[in-house]
């Protein structure tokens, strides 16, 4: 099983330019706990361990912090998702926000669009990946310091956020696959989305209905054995 590193040394050996990073990625400053966490993750992912061990929460670890690390890494991850066929994801080739014929997605923000509106999966992913990126970088919702206090809202906040990103992998899945195995990306993608998957499980991050229009594709992809490395 290839490491999530390795997804990212995928798009830095020229496989992909940075022109196709759909946005510019978050960084956590160097020095804070958020950052001290962000790195003992990335040492597990690095080392290979079991996916399902890394996502639990570390001993004497707060739960906040650890998942306010992994949504912005997840916001990363997905931005170079999208990035590799954001090209092909054009009004034209895909005029709605959709997981197969089942499932369409309708964007509401309660300023811009107040009510669902049905709108083409790029405009869609792109006021999706602006309001996450809003929120990531609202110090305030997301304090990057211990004397900063979580708001009430942010397990809510963060459901939400990681809902909505799920979406994104299930257009990817369903309507740009082709394109991912087509620069063999398929394993970094299925890696990323296994950590995702493991991820919001172990917290119960995202409702059960949310996951349907990948339920085939997660059976196969998330429930195979794990290595077990200590």
């Amino acid at each position: 099983m290839a490491a999530l590193s390795g997804f990212v040394e995928f798009f830095q050996k020229g496989k992909l330019n940075s022109k196709q990073t759909f946005r510019p990625r978050k960084k956590l400053p160097p020095g804070t706990l958020k950052y001290s966490l962000h790195k003992q993750a990335q040492a597990s992912l690095n080392s290979g361990i079991n996916l399902r061990k890394v996502v639990k929460l570390p001993p004497n670890e707060d739960l906040n912090d650890w998942i306010a690390v992994h949504v912005v890494d997840f916001f990363n991850r997905v931005n170079l998702i999208y990035g590799t066929i954001c090209d092909y994801c054009t009004p034209t080739s895909c005029p709605t926000m959709s997981g197969g014929p089942k499932f369409e997605y309708l964007w509401v923000d309660g300023k811009s669009y107040k009510k669902p509106t049905a709108l083409p999966a790029p405009q869609y992913i792109s006021l999706l990946m602006d309001w996450v990126e809003a929120q990531i970088n609202d110090e305030k919702v997301f304090p990057v310091t211990v004397d900063v206090p979580f708001p009430k809202s942010f397990m809510s906040l963060c459901k939400k956020i990681l809902s909505r990103l799920f979406r994104v992998f299930v257009h990817v899945y369903i309507h740009h696959f082709d394109r991912v195995v087509a620069i063999g990306a398929e394993a970094h993608v299925n890696t990323c989305y296994k950590h995702f998957y493991y991820f919001i499980s172990e917290f119960q991050l995202v409702p059960p209905k949310e996951l349907e229009p990948l339920s085939d594709m997660t059976a196969r992809v998330c429930h195979e054995s794990e290595p077990d490395f200590e």
